[in-house]
C-alpha cells in the first residue's frame, strides 16, 4: 500500500471514529469515565497462541475524540495471550472512541472498539494535575502540558528496576520527595551481559532478569513478570511526584562493568524494546534517555530508537542523550581508538526527535563547567545540563562530599545547564543491599548500603535547588552574564525573572531590572528564603553575608 493510500485510509478511519463517538454520546451510561492525565488500561486476549508474543506481534490502538483529535498508542505484550494498551486523556469533557489493530489476523487483537469519557482530574498529585511533560517553546527547559515550568532536580537510583522491592522504593520515594527531588533516573534492566548472581531482588549479588537471553547479547525473550514488578515500582515513584527517566540500558560502564549490552544489541531489538517501554510507561509522566554513558554513534539503535519514539509517542514527551565523559579527550582504556571518544556532547544535534543533551564530567571530584558552556551555545538549541557530576562518596567514600554537591550543581546551572541538575551517590546508584556487598571497584564503591546512602549530606543541597525556583516563571531562561557588571553568573528571562548564585556573597549589579519586582535572598545551604524586598532603579543587590547566596528576582506565577 502506498503512503498516499495509507493517508486516505487514516482520514476515513478518523471520520468513522468521530461518528462512532458522536453516536456514543447518546448513551452516557455505557461510557467508561477516565480522569484527565490518568492512565486507562485496555486488555486484549488473542484467539491464537504465538511462539513469542513480544517479537512476533504488533498491536496498536487509535483513539479519536468528538472534536477529531487523534492519538495513536502502541500496545504491549503482558504474557501468555494477553496484550494491553495504556491511554491517558489529555482533555476533559470529551468522548473518545478507539479501535485496535494488529500485524496478524486475530479477532482477539484487531477490530476491537470502545468508547470512554474524559472527566476532570480530582486528586492532588501535581505531576498528574499539571499534565504530561513537553519541551518549552524555546527548547531550554521541560514544562508540563498546562505550561508550568519543570526544572529537573534528579536523583540517580539507577538500579531500582532490577534490585529493589516495593517496600524499599516506598522508603526511597518518601525521602526524596521530602527533600525536594522531582525526578529519578532509572536503568530499566540490569545491562551487563556477564553479571552473575541469584535471580532475586533485595538479595546480595542478586538482580531481576528482564530478558532470558540478555547474557547472550540479545533482547528477544522478554519476561513479563519482571515488568509487572516494575509497574508497581513506577507507580510508587509517580505517586510521590517523582518523574521516571527511562534509560533502556547502558552503553558504557553498566552496572558492574561486566560488558554492558548497549553497544552490542542489534538495532531492531533496541527499537522494539524502546517501543515496548513507551507502550508500557508512556501514558504517565516520563523522559526517555536512549543513550546512557556512551558515544551515540557506537550504539547501533540510538537514532532509529529516537525516530521510533517520535513516531509512536503521541504525547511527545522529551527524548535525549547522556554521554560518556570522553567528549574532547582520549580515554585511557581506549588503546588509541579515538572513535569511542570526541563526541563533544552534540551528536544528532540536528535531529528533530532529539530534545536534550546531557554531559558527564566524571567521578574524579573535579568541578568542570566548560562542557555545559559549550552545549548551551550549540545550534539548533537543545536543552542541556550536566547529567553526571562526581557522585557523593565515590572513591571509597572520599569524593564529592557534602556542600561539594550543592556548589557544583549551582555552578552547572549558571554555566548553561539550564535544564536542571542531577545528584548521585555511591552505593545508592548500585542499590547495594549491604554495606559490604562486593562487586565494584574502588573508584565507584563506598561502605554504605543503599539505605545508608540516602542520608548522605550532599543530597539535600542539590534538592534545595527545586525550592529556589518553585512558583517562578523560569521556562526558557537564558545564560545572561552580560546583563551584570563584571560578568557575574546570571540566568534570566529579561524583565521577568533573574537568578544568580554568588558563591562568596557580595554584590551584584544587574542592568535594566524593572523597578518594583520582588526579590529574595535564598540560602542554598538551608533551603530557606531569608529576605524579600522590591527592586529599585539602581539594580544593585548585596548578599546578607560572605557565604554562598542565591538572588532570585521575579513574581511567583505558579502554585
Amino acid at each position: 500500500m502506498s503512503q498516499t493510500e495509507k493517508t486516505k485510509d487514516m482520514k476515513v478511519l478518523t471520520l468513522l471514529l468521530v461518528i462512532i463517538t458522536l453516536l456514543g454520546c447518546q448513551n452516557d451510561n455505557k461510557l467508561v469515565e477516565v480522569e484527565q492525565w490518568t492512565t486507562h488500561e485496555i486488555r486484549f486476549e488473542s484467539e491464537k497462541k504465538y511462539p513469542n508474543g513480544y517479537t512476533d506481534i504488533d498491536v496498536w490502538v487509535q483513539f479519536v475524540n468528538d472534536q477529531g483529535d487523534s492519538l495513536l498508542r502502541p500496545a504491549f505484550w503482558d504474557g501468555n495471550q494477553v496484550w494491553k494498551v495504556r491511554f491517558t486523556p489529555p482533555d476533559f469533557g470529551h468522548r473518545w472512541s478507539w479501535v485496535s489493530y494488529a500485524s496478524v489476523d486475530d479477532s482477539g487483537l484487531a477490530g476491537k472498539t470502545g468508547t470512554l469519557h474524559s472527566i476532570p482530574y480530582k486528586a492532588n498529585n501535581n505531576l498528574l494535575k499539571r499534565g504530561l511533560l513537553k519541551m518549552s517553546p524555546g527548547k531550554r527547559n521541560v514544562m508540563h502540558a498546562d505550561g508550568t515550568p519543570f526544572l529537573i532536580v534528579a536523583d540517580t537510583p539507577w538500579s531500582i528496576p532490577f534490585r529493589a522491592i516495593p517496600q524499599q522504593v516506598m522508603v526511597y520515594a518518601n525521602d526524596r520527595r521530602q527533600k525536594g527531588f522531582n525526578t529519578a533516573l532509572l536503568l530499566s534492566l540490569q545491562p551487563d551481559k556477564f553479571a552473575k548472581g541469584p535471580q532475586a531482588r533485595n538479595t546480595v549479588l542478586g538482580f531481576g532478569r528482564a530478558f532470558e537471553d540478555l547474557h547472550e547479547g540479545a533482547l528477544n525473550n522478554l519476561k513479563p513478570d519482571y515488568f509487572q514488578t516494575l509497574d508497581s515500582l513506577v507507580d510508587i515513584l509517580i505517586d510521590h511526584e517523582l518523574v521516571p527517566v527511562y534509560a533502556p540500558f547502558a552503553h558504557g560502564y553498566g552496572w558492574k562493568g561486566e560488558t554492558a549490552i548497549g553497544t552490542e544489541a542489534e538495532s531492531d531489538q533496541y527499537v522494539r524494546y524502546c517501543k515496548y517501554l513507551l507502550a508500557r510507561y508512556g501514558s504517565m509522566p516520563a523522559l526517555w534517555l536512549i543513550n546512557l554513558d556512551g558515544h551515540p554513534l557506537h550504539a547501533k539503535g540510538v537514532k532509529p530508537a529516537g525516530e521510533a519514539l517520535e513516531k509512536w509517542d503521541s504525547y511527545q514527551q522529551p527524548v535525549g542523550l547522556h554521554y560518556s565523559p570522553y567528549d574532547d579527550y582520549l580515554a585511557s582504556w581506549a588503546k588509541g581508538d579515538s572513535s569511542c571518544c570526541f563526541h563533544y556532547n552534540r551528536i544528532y544535534q540536528q535531529e528533530p526527535w532529539l530534545d536534550f543533551q546531557w554531559a558527564q564530567t566524571g567521578h574524579e571530584g573535579k568541578h568542570l563547567f566548560h562542557k555545559v558552556e559549550r552545549m548551551y551555545e550549540e545550534k539548533p538549541t537543545k536543552a542541556s545540563m550536566n547529567g553526571e557530576s562526581t557522585y557523593e562518596a565515590m572513591g571509597e567514600g572520599k569524593l564529592g562530599l557534602g556542600w561539594w554537591q550543592g556548589h557544583d550543581a549551582w555552578k552547572q546551572l549558571m554555566h548553561g545547564g539550564t535544564m536542571g541538575v542531577v545528584y548521585g551517590a555511591a552505593s545508592l546508584w548500585q542499590w547495594k543491599i549491604t554495606a559490604d556487598e562486593p562487586g565494584w571497584p574502588e573508584w565507584t564503591n563506598a561502605a554504605f548500603s543503599w539505605r545508608e546512602a540516602l542520608d548522605l549530606e550532599g543530597s539535600k543541597y542539590v534538592a534545595y535547588i527545586a525550592k529556589a525556583f518553585q512558583g517562578f516563571d523560569f521556562a526558557d531562561m537564558e545564560k545572561r552574564w552580560d546583563l551584570t557588571q563584571g560578568n557575574q553568573p546570571l540566568l534570566s528571562k529579561e524583565g521577568t525573572f533573574y537568578i544568580s548564585y554568588l558563591e562568596r556573597g557580595g554584590e551584584i549589579i544587574i542592568k535594566n531590572v524593572p523597578v518594583g519586582l520582588s526579590y529574595y535572598w535564598f540560602d542554598p545551604r538551608t533551603g530557606q528564603f531569608s529576605y524579600k524586598a522590591k527592586t529599585n532603579a539602581g539594580g544593585m543587590f548585596t548578599a546578607p553575608d560572605p557565604n554562598p547566596w542565591v538572588l532570585v528576582i521575579g513574581e511567583r506565577s505558579f502554585e
